[in-house]
């Protein structure tokens, strides 16, 4: 089981069957429609966490960009 029955929040992502386009924005300001996709997933934190962990350097993951990603870790760091 392992890692494949950690992977099976993907199938619920409200971007399952999108265009994977919309979360590769080539700018920060061009993230918003894929953030708006992310708001009403139903396994947003559980995709965020998994960039999170593994450093996701590319695309919207849980609605956050990857700028974004990197101050939350920045923030967990301090906290810590």
């Amino acid at each position: 089981m392992g890692a494949r029955h950690d992977l099976e929040w993907r199938m619920s992502g409200a971007c399952r069957g999108l265009d994977p386009g919309v979360f590769h924005p080539e700018t920060d300001d061009e993230a918003e429609p894929a953030k708006e996709i992310c708001s009403t997933c139903m396994v947003q934190v559980a995709c965020l966490e998994y960039a999170l962990q593994r450093r996701e350097k590319v695309g919207v993951w849980g609605g956050m960009t990857e700028r974004e990603r990197r101050r939350v870790i920045r923030q967990r760091r301090r906290s810590a």
